[in-house]
């Protein structure tokens, strides 16, 4: 089963995006800021894809970014960036394999995870 680890401070879409995805058979864990989501994924690094939020406290996505890639361990799980923050074009490079806009066009973000994950 694939499993998506869902990095978002805002409870609200943090919980509306787990029960969609769960619903849609991912196994799903969550973290409000990079810091919790880095802690996880050492505890467990057996996510798939993680939904990375930009703008977030404690860490934000830029920081967790950074210290994913450097760390050999959770560097190779694929990251898509989901952000009300601008477009991929205003923000500074964060090497995500994909990124959507908030708010979230749920069809896309199924595409977007089931190619990542090789899940039709």
């Amino acid at each position: 089963m694939a499993s998506v680890m869902i990095v978002e401070d805002d409870p609200d879409t943090r919980e509306m995006l787990e029960r969609f995805l769960e619903l849609e058979g991912f196994e799903v864990r969550t973290a409000a800021n990079g810091q919790l989501a880095l802690e996880a994924l050492h505890a467990d690094s057996a996510s798939s894809v993680i939904l990375l939020d930009l703008m977030m406290p404690v860490m934000n996505g830029w920081e967790f970014r950074a210290a994913q890639a450097s760390d050999p361990k959770i560097a190779g799980i694929p990251v898509v960036v989901v952000t009300a923050a601008g477009t991929r074009d205003d923000i500074p490079a964060i090497q995500a394999d994909a990124w959507l806009s908030k708010p979230v066009d749920l069809d896309r973000l199924l595409a977007t995870i089931g190619a990542i994950c090789g899940r039709p």
